[in-house]
């Protein structure tokens, strides 16, 4: 298994900003596919995550978050949400580069810097599925990406397509003959 990087996370920033700009005059109050989140809310969220996951990756904290939050104005238009989403991306990606294969910093336990690649990753492929659902736009994540993160943060996922298996992994998708699956705990902690 390929350790994930910085490459994976622009890739997926831009995956989610090519998808989603064509749209950005749609209503994004309305909710985020199955989420009680609004499609703004989720856009907003992953920001948040990204750079909360940059912090995290350049400062190396052993026990915690950093006590900080992004905010993001209520009247910024989904236009500037998404260039938030760049913004914090590039903050992630630069970390991560610029982080050494033995950093570690916390994530529910000590994680290296391929662990924060497809943690962020992650949160970018369900929730601009989640978006898309929201906005009545027909998009599944790249096959890909998606088999990196499986690999990464859900080791023991079933074997199947892996845009479906992330989907059901993170509770978005039924798979043939299993539960649906109501909450979830990536593995981040190192390889």
């Amino acid at each position: 298994m390929r350790s994930m990087d910085s490459r994976d996370v622009e890739q997926a920033v831009a995956e989610m900003v090519r998808v989603l700009t064509p749209y950005e005059s749609r209503d994004w109050q309305g909710p985020a596919g199955s989420l009680d989140w609004s499609c703004w809310t989720t856009a907003a969220h992953v920001a948040h995550d990204l750079l909360a996951y940059a912090g995290q990756v350049a400062a190396k904290p052993g026990s915690a978050y950093l006590p900080f939050d992004l905010v993001i104005h209520a009247d910024a238009p989904p236009r500037d949400v998404l260039q938030v989403v760049i913004a914090s991306g590039r903050l992630l990606s630069s970390a991560l580069a610029a982080a050494g294969p033995d950093a570690r910093a916390w994530h529910w336990g000590a994680t290296d810097p391929g662990g924060f690649a497809a943690l962020g990753v992650n949160e970018i492929l369900v929730h601009t599925y989640d978006i898309t659902q929201g906005l009545g736009i027909s998009w599944l994540p790249p096959e890909s990406l998606c088999a990196a993160v499986l690999a990464r943060l859900f080791p023991d996922a079933p074997e199947g397509d892996p845009v479906q298996v992330l989907l059901w992994s993170t509770g978005r998708a039924e798979l043939e003959d299993r539960p649906h699956v109501t909450s979830w705990i990536p593995k981040a902690a190192i390889d």
